[in-house]
């Protein structure tokens, strides 16, 4: 792995991209960033051309409608596949993931930290040494029971089956076929996760602190959660009869809440 790919989702983040792109740039100055904006009103996609004309490792990736979180990952996905990248990494643009502790995911992919390797790394609240900060108690409540929840249904061994800093290498992409991912609101993250548990792929939590953004305001509501965990348990229904969805159903496409990118 020598082409390291953080790749930040965008809509209406103009206020916190560049701040994070600067500080992901300085933790790991050989990755590149692209960027992957859903034709933010806020300006967002231009401030993203804005970073990529000052910095040969930016790019941006701009997609005309806002289609969910999880068509944003996937369409990066195939990008960064086809131009060779490897590993590449989940990170949000607001700042809740902490660029600084980067280098521990992509150490622990090569089985250079207290854990690994692995073929996906997952950046963990709720695993030891893993931390919130500016959290109501509901929300994190709320959090803990939907990872707890998947785990359950659907059989996963990760305690933060919903967290969205991640990294992979790309030959577990590959091995989970991302053509068979169909889920694009909020249970994209839990899906992957489906997908590489059934790929056979090596899952690594590493702990990590989770910041509350202190620019905006997070979409995640109490419904989004509850429509996703609906979600999971028709998955979980499906997996126990043996029948692995192949197609996309109306569950899988985001409710218009769900479209808000919504974050655990």
């Amino acid at each position: 792995m020598s082409r390291p790919l953080v790749v930040i989702p965008t809509y209406n983040e103009r206020e916190s991209l560049a701040d994070t792109v600067a500080r992901v740039r300085e933790a790991v100055p050989e990755a590149s960033v692209l960027v992957v904006d859903d034709a933010s009103p806020d300006g967002t996609g231009a401030l993203a051309d804005e970073l990529a004309s000052a910095d040969e490792a930016v790019q941006v990736l701009h997609r005309t409608a806002k289609n969910g979180l999880g068509a944003a990952y996937l369409e990066a996905f195939g990008w960064a596949l086809g131009r060779g990248y490897d590993p590449i990494v989940q990170l949000d643009a607001d700042g809740s993931h902490l660029p600084e502790e980067l280098p521990r995911l992509l150490a622990a992919l090569e089985g250079t930290g207290s854990a690994g390797p692995a073929d996906l790394v997952i950046g963990s609240r709720w695993v030891a040494g893993g931390a919130i900060e500016n959290w109501p108690r509901h929300r994190e409540l709320l959090s803990r029971w939907g990872s707890a929840y998947a785990r359950t249904v659907l059989r996963l061994d990760t305690r933060d089956a919903t967290a969205g800093y991640r990294a992979f290498r790309a030959d577990a992409l590959r091995r989970i076929r991302l053509e068979d991912v169909h889920t694009r609101g909020y249970g994209f993250q839990v899906d992957m996760l489906w997908h590489a548990r059934d790929a056979g792929l090596t899952v690594v939590e590493v702990p990590v602190t989770f910041v509350e953004r202190s620019r905006g305001r997070s979409k995640m509501s109490p419904a989004i959660v509850v429509e996703a965990m609906v979600r999971v348990t028709a998955w979980g229904v499906r997996s126990r009869l043996g029948a692995r969805r192949a197609a996309p159903s109306a569950a899988d496409r985001p409710s218009d809440a769900e479209s808000k990118r919504s974050r655990s």
